[in-house]
């Protein structure tokens, strides 16, 4: 390969991304400030609008900066697709299936009631009222690619912020099918390929449904008796790559794709290992997509309109705040969870960029006034960590946390994250040997009907802030986690032992796979629900058709050492794992 090659602007444009995350990262986690904010500031510095404009003056910068932005666009659409197959990946079928009013009511009311009163408000100002729909619409949108980082999906905020992009990413296509129907030299065509669309994508979606509940079970099975992490990976790029194909070939949008492959995969027993796999590659190319957002940003155009930039702005989150919370409050929500996800969900999005280069294209907006509201939205982009942040702060001052229920002096208690049937039972038997406990959960429902059997529990989300902290965790007897969300439990199990070293971590696992990901996550001990089951399940049945109890019993002991010896294998431990049953002690 001849030295010029290894020079080309490809090669140097790959070096200023490597080393805006070499450097943003670190510098930005050491001070507990998001990447998010970092990555977009690099994008404003080598930019074309930052050092990239001395580049003729300066020939040496050309090795510092992005000289062609729109090639990094596939890149960064790619750390969408990567986001959504992630998010797939920590929900379930069952659990969207739970979400669905959520998404088709409250997502559907966010959307179409901001987007007609955007539309009305800015058709008053001047707009034409096509082009005011249009805009109404594109600003409507809020951020999947960051909100969903900061929010998670298992929180209240997260669960209402996940329901209302969720309904966000299934319009994108009608809306932008609509956009193009509506240009001025537009005929049928418009509406008959929405139609034709619409019947291709749920065709190609149930293909995908189906092939995949048999297809990927035994695909990830092959890579995983290979014990190759490189076919694993390229396992799991085949499948999130190929989805998104699939439905962008039929003119869906390819973050759906994504999205159907993750809930697939996390309905099999590989879900957590393809995460882990994946997680640095979507970061990565998050990263890119937040460093295009940050070239879009033309400093001197903020400057000469910064009164009307900035009143734009502050319009928009105003009023998308405001709208959120209402609507949540309307459908029950708590006064702080209504809050800080109104704040949260308050700025445009990158579908919003989508949104506003159709409109353009179709001539239903000038050239000026998408540009206009690019600004805006990417300025908005660029506060969203501010806004999560502000957000949580308005939230403890409409709604403090509670109180929790009156303790003695200096007691130490069991925490039990989850408060469930299985968390209820773990309090049970902590109740009749005399333990003190406080269970915490972020259901308000399950929370509710705990109190009323008598329970001691209180409301919080143990992955966000100062919860566990609140309920003493540092002076903890011990942590039990007891809910079914396995991503979740794995970072709680991080997040607690990173923390809190000498901390008794008790958690409940799913299988022998998910037990052995626990322990090396950190935890003191991962019961497998499904072993204690199918161990005292064979018990039962060799005793009742008359095998005597001795030999049942030993048969137990060795199962139980066999998967012993799997857990310490795959855990990586340096010791013999406790697996124990109303049997023995094994």
């Amino acid at each position: 390969m001849a030295s010029g090659e290894l020079a080309s602007p490809a090669i140097s444009d790959a070096l200023v991304i490597l080393g805006a995350a070499g450097l943003v990262i670190p510098v930005f986690t050491r001070f507990r400030i998001t990447p998010v904010i970092g990555f977009i500031l690099i994008g404003i510095l080598v930019g074309p609008y930052g050092l990239g404009q001395l580049v003729f003056e300066r020939p040496w910068l050309e090795h510092i900066t992005i000289s062609d932005p729109e090639a990094l666009e596939p890149f960064a659409e790619f750390g969408i697709i990567l986001l959504l197959f992630a998010i797939g990946l920590e929900l379930s079928f069952k659990r969207l299936w739970q979400l669905r009013k959520l998404v088709f009511g409250l997502g559907a009311a966010e959307l179409l009631i901001g987007g007609v009163i955007l539309a009305i408000v800015l058709s008053m100002l001047g707009q034409y009222w096509t082009g005011a729909l249009a805009l109404g619409f594109a600003l409507a949108f809020s951020s999947t690619a960051i909100v969903l980082p900061i929010s998670g999906s298992s929180s209240p905020v997260g669960r209402a912020a996940l329901s209302m992009l969720l309904f966000e990413d299934i319009m994108i296509v009608p809306i932008v099918f609509i956009l193009g129907a509506m240009a001025p030299n537009a005929a049928a065509g418009g509406w008959e390929g929405l139609v034709t669309t619409m019947w291709q994508g749920a065709a190609v979606i149930a293909v995908m449904m189906i092939a995949g509940r048999f297809a990927l079970p035994r695909l990830f099975a092959q890579a995983a008796r290979t014990k190759s992490p490189e076919l694993f990976l390229a396992a799991a790029m085949l499948v999130v790559i190929g989805a998104s194909l699939a439905t962008a070939a039929v003119g869906l949008s390819p973050i759906v794709g994504a999205l159907i492959a993750g809930l697939l995969i996390a309905e099999t027993e590989y879900h957590s290992e393809v995460e882990a796999i994946m997680e640095p590659f979507k970061g990565l190319a998050l990263g890119v997509f937040l460093i295009t957002v940050g070239m879009t940003i033309d400093l001197a155009t903020i400057w000469d309109n910064l009164g009307l930039i900035a009143t734009a702005v502050l319009s928009v989150v105003v009023f998308k705040a405001v709208l959120t919370g209402v609507l949540l409050r309307l459908m029950g929500a708590r006064r702080s969870t209504a809050a800080e996800t109104g704040i949260l969900m308050a700025s445009p999005s990158e579908t919003t960029l989508i949104v506003l280069a159709a409109a353009s294209s179709a001539l239903l907006i000038q050239p000026g006034t998408a540009q206009f509201w690019q600004i805006v939205t990417a300025i908005g982009l660029t506060i969203t960590p501010l806004l999560a942040r502000l957000g949580r702060i308005v939230a403890r001052k409409v709604e403090p946390a509670p109180e929790l229920p009156p303790e003695d002096e200096g007691e130490r208690k069991v925490i039990i994250l989850g408060i469930g049937r299985v968390g209820r039972l773990v309090a049970q038997m902590l109740t009749s040997h005399d333990k003190p406990y406080i269970a915490l959960d972020s259901d308000a429902d399950l929370i509710e009907y705990a109190k009323r059997e008598g329970y001691r529990a209180t409301f919080g989300d143990a992955a966000r802030g100062d919860a566990l902290q609140r309920l003493g965790v540092e002076d903890a007897l011990a942590v039990v986690l007891t809910m079914d969300e396995p991503v979740l439990a794995g970072r709680l199990v991080t997040k607690l032992r990173a923390e809190y070293p000498d901390l008794l971590i008790v958690a409940r696992a799913r299988d022998i796979a998910h037990a052995a990901e626990l322990y090396r996550a950190g935890a003191s001990h991962a019961v497998p629900e499904a072993l204690e089951a199918t161990l005292q399940l064979s018990e039962a049945v060799l005793v009742d058709i008359g095998v005597a109890m001795g030999p049942v019993i030993a048969s137990i002991h060795d199962k139980r050492d066999q998967f012993r010896s799997q857990i310490e294998k795959e855990g990586a431990l340096t010791y013999r794992p406790k697996l124990r049953s109303s049997t023995a002690d094994g």
